[in-house]
């Protein structure tokens, strides 16, 4: 599995580095992430019981952890540039679409990486959301990015492979460009702010049960961590 994971890691990064288009690796890793997602929801699997979807346990259990938030940014940003606030910029739409290619490139990875161990894709809920307004969609942006930051952060000391915090560290640090942007398109300067920065330099970190709370409000599918490592 340890050699999967690196595998899958290295012939995305040997893509990138090629320089294919971006447009080119979306269409072979599935397509517009709303599409999967719809499809993947009318799945019925072993593990998506009462008690919702069994993300596992260990190393496996920290790595579907990851894939459920990749999941839901990927939907939220093809709906994003799918739907484009009214008054964007050209500016704004390159840099969204760009956010948008990254988080599908996470979500496939961790898809392609776990196999058969993935749990299946989850169904959202933007009910809140108002795509139309820039506001709401790069407020939520926000709200998503330093929740994946903090998620990243938090469970770091509950991975055991090395190799697997490593590519989590690879991961999480293109999540904390997404937010610096994020919040400067807000308000120009707030990219580091003492709300997701504290007093000794440090991003904020979040356990799984408390993401997961907050990333619940825009699932239909109920998600069950019971068996993610506390420590």
């Amino acid at each position: 599995m340890k050699q999967k994971l690196l595998n899958v890691f290295e012939d995305q990064h040997a893509i990138s580095a090629k320089g294919l288009a971006r447009r080119k690796f979306l269409t072979q890793a599935g397509g517009l992430a709303s599409v999967a997602v719809l499809a993947n929801a009318c799945k019925k699997d072993k593990d998506n019981n009462n008690d919702g979807i069994d993300l596992g346990s260990g190393d496996i259990g920290i790595l579907n952890y990851a894939y459920a938030l990749e999941q839901l940014e990927a939907a939220f940003y093809t709906q994003v540039v799918m739907s484009q606030f009214s008054g964007i910029t050209a500016t704004e739409t390159a840099l969204l679409t760009d956010i948008r290619d990254h988080e599908i490139a996470h979500r496939e990875f961790f898809k392609n990486a776990l196999g058969d161990k993935a749990i299946p894709g989850l169904e959202v809920n933007f009910a809140a959301i108002n795509f139309n307004s820039r506001d709401s969609v790069l407020g939520t942006a926000k709200a998503f990015e330093d929740l994946g930051v903090s998620a990243y952060n938090g469970a770091g000391k509950l991975i055991t492979d090395p190799n697997y915090l490593v590519l989590a560290g690879k991961i999480v640090s293109v999540e904390a460009r997404h937010a610096a942007l994020i919040r400067d398109l807000i308000s120009n300067g707030t990219f580091a702010d003492n709300t997701v920065v504290d007093a000794m330099g440090l991003d904020l970190a979040k356990a799984p049960k408390d993401v997961l709370t907050t990333a619940s409000s825009f699932l239909k599918s109920k998600i069950n961590a019971n068996n993610l490592p506390t420590s």
